[in-house]
C-alpha cells in the first residue's frame, strides 16, 4: 500500500507557482487571441464574399477535425522555423512557449468563432436593417450595433471555453514545456512523490475550475435578467 508523503508540497509551491504562470500565459493569450481571430473567422463565415465564407469554414472544420495534441506537435516542429527564418527572430526565444501559444490560439479560435457566430446570429435581423436606414455601413452596424449586443450574451459561453482551455494546456506536456502541471511531475520524479504530485496538480485545476464554473454562472443569470 503505498504512503503518501505530503510533506515537500509546502516547498515546492515557489516552484510550482513558476509553472503556474506559464499556464497562465498560455490560457490568457490563447483567449485573447483566439477571440480576436475568431471573430474575424466568424464575420468572414457570414460574409457574402464566398471565398472568404470557404477559407473560414475550412479553417473551422480543419481544426475541430484534428487532436489538439497532434496540433501542438505540429506547431512545435513549424514555429521555431518560422520564427527564427521567415521572422528573423532570436534562437534564444522560449521556442516550446512560443509555439504553444500560437497552437492554442489558432486552435481555440475555431471554436471561439463558431460560439460568436451564433451570437452574431442571434441578434435581431430588423436591428441591422435599421442601422443600415440610419446611414451607416456594414461595418459600422457590425461594430457598434451586433458584436455589443453579442458578446454580451455570448460572454458566458466564451468564459466557458476559456475554462476548458485553461484545463486542456495540460496538454503542452507532451512538448515537454514545463506547465503547472509537468512542473509537478517532474518534482514528483525528483523526490519520488509522483502520485502526490499528481492528486496535488490534479486538486489544483479542479479548485479552480470549480471556482470559475460557479463565477461563469453568476454571470449566466446576471446576463439572462
Amino acid at each position: 500500500m503505498h504512503h503518501f508523503d505530503w510533506s515537500g508540497i509546502p516547498g515546492a509551491l515557489p516552484t510550482l507557482w513558476t509553472g503556474a504562470i506559464i499556464t497562465l500565459k498560455i490560457t490568457l493569450i490563447a483567449i485573447v487571441f483566439g477571440i480576436i481571430w475568431g471573430t474575424i473567422l466568424a464575420m468572414f463565415r457570414l460574409s457574402s464574399i464566398k471565398p472568404l465564407g470557404w477559407f473560414a469554414q475550412g479553417y473551422v472544420t480543419l481544426f475541430r477535425s484534428i487532436p489538439l495534441v497532434m496540433v501542438l506537435l505540429w506547431f512545435f516542429l513549424i514555429v521555431p522555423q518560422v520564427l527564427q527564418s521567415v521572422l528573423g527572430l532570436s534562437a534564444d526565444i522560449d521556442i516550446r512557449l512560443a509555439s504553444a501559444m500560437v497552437a492554442f490560439s489558432l486552435f481555440e479560435a475555431a471554436y471561439y468563432s463558431e460560439i460568436i457566430r451564433a451570437g452574431i446570429q442571434s441578434v435581431p435581423r430588423g436591428q441591422v436593417n435599421a442601422s443600415f436606414a440610419l446611414g451607416m455601413t456594414y461595418g459600422q452596424a457590425m461594430r457598434l450595433i451586433v458584436l455589443p449586443q453579442a458578446f454580451r450574451a455570448m460572454v458566458p459561453l466564451l468564459l466557458t471555453q476559456g475554462i476548458v482551455l485553461f484545463q486542456d494546456t495540460s496538454l503542452v506536456y507532451v512538448i515537454s514545456l514545463a506547465d503547472f502541471f509537468r512542473t509537478a511531475t517532474n518534482i514528483g520524479d525528483r523526490d519520488g512523490t509522483n502520485v502526490e504530485m499528481v492528486l496535488f496538480a490534479g486538486a489544483c485545476y479542479f479548485v479552480i475550475c470549480v471556482i470559475a464554473s460557479s463565477l461563469v454562472k453568476g454571470l449566466q443569470k446576471k446576463v439572462a435578467r
